[in-house]
């Protein structure tokens, strides 16, 4: 197998060295050039025709967001997003994900630092899995760009939620969910939760983009949080979200515990949570995603009665966590990303509004 070629774009000199550095030390990876712009880059684009990018999202001249536009217009060629931990660097993250790119990885703040070695693997991972699904960007985009009249917010119950909807998603997430939660109703029945692979920082604002969008209540999960129909919690980059179930209503808990299968937060352990405290009354769905996580956790959910969903490989940017659940007999519907709202209307509300198909496992 020929080896991955990639173009590195950063206006940091010393990151147009250190990234290659890390790139190198994986031997599928061939860095065939960088760039210290949009405006050189698109010029290198034409010449070198690099099968994966790797663009600082904040640069001067010509920035990360237009050089994304122009690659995706111009070569279609999938982009990793390299980020500052910053609100800027999260706000212009997020609109990289909408315009197209394929994932982002975080900068450390000190860059200058042997700890710039610790995004190797994660870099080098998410390099990989963009070279694997060339067209999964064009497939997000053309699902996404679909839009849904949005209803007015209802005032939200302080009514403990009977049913809770468990989701678990990564790579490809942001998209998804975008597509996904604008199209359920302000009446929808079951608290939902979500874990999004994402680093602290970031899960905020994408709550709140998604909230502007939903007729659902959308926000970053706060310990001592009400779990109430209608409302949809995330889990905060960097901490595990988990529920109790008290007697006066069910609260998220917020947890500083270690990492599981590499993830703070893990989708394991939303989903082990979710089973403890609901058992039967649970639904399980896992999203696109790289990796394993979330498996064992929706094993858990299917073992205690609960429905168990994940999205097809078709409508999948990277169908690793949906794969490894599904081989492991954890699953017992496999949904398409465009048909996952009528299907949920139905389980829950019995309306039957789907067009596609839902396949048995």
């Amino acid at each position: 197998m020929r080896s991955i070629r990639v173009l590195v774009i950063d206006d940091s000199a010393l990151m147009r060295k250190l990234i290659p550095q890390l790139l190198a030390s994986d031997p599928g990876i061939e860095v065939v050039g960088t760039a210290m712009d949009g405006l050189f880059a698109l010029k290198k684009m034409e010449e070198l025709k690099p099968d994966v990018v790797t663009l600082d999202v904040d640069m001067p001249r010509m920035d990360g967001i237009e050089t994304l536009r122009r690659i995706v217009a111009e070569f279609g060629t999938p982009v990793v997003m390299l980020s500052s931990l910053t609100e800027r660097g999260a706000t212009l993250t997020l609109q990289a994900l909408e315009i197209g790119a394929f994932d982002f990885v975080t900068k450390p703040q000190d860059a200058i630092s042997v700890h710039i070695k610790d995004i190797a693997e994660e870099l080098i991972a998410k390099v990989k899995a963009a070279f694997e699904n060339p067209l999964a960007r064009l497939r997000t985009r053309k699902v996404e760009s679909t839009t849904v009249p949005r209803e007015r917010k209802a005032s939200r119950t302080t009514r403990t939620a009977e049913q809770v909807l468990a989701i678990g998603i990564s790579t490809g997430g942001p998209n998804a969910l975008s597509y996904l939660l604008p199209r359920l109703p302000a009446n929808f029945p079951a608290a939902i939760l979500i874990v999004q692979h994402m680093p602290p920082g970031f899960t905020e604002m994408f709550a709140s983009r998604l909230n502007t969008n939903c007729a659902l209540e959308v926000k970053e999960a706060q310990d001592g949080d009400l779990v109430v129909p209608g409302r949809v919690l995330i889990a905060p980059g960097g901490r595990h979200l988990k529920i109790k179930r008290l007697p006066l209503g069910t609260i998220a808990v917020i947890s500083d515990s270690a990492p599981v299968n590499g993830h703070r937060p893990s989708a394991d352990v939303l989903f082990r949570s979710a089973a403890a405290e609901y058992g039967s009354s649970v639904t399980g769905l896992i999203m696109t995603g790289m990796g394993a996580d979330g498996a064992e956790g929706i094993g858990e959910i299917k073992a205690q009665g609960g429905m168990t969903i994940a999205q097809d490989e078709k409508s999948s940017v990277v169908f690793g966590m949906p794969k490894s659940a599904i081989e492991r007999n954890y699953i017992q519907q496999v949904v398409s990303l465009g048909d996952l709202h009528g299907f949920l209307m139905n389980h829950y509300l019995g309306k039957e509004i789907a067009h596609g198909t839902a396949t048995c496992c």
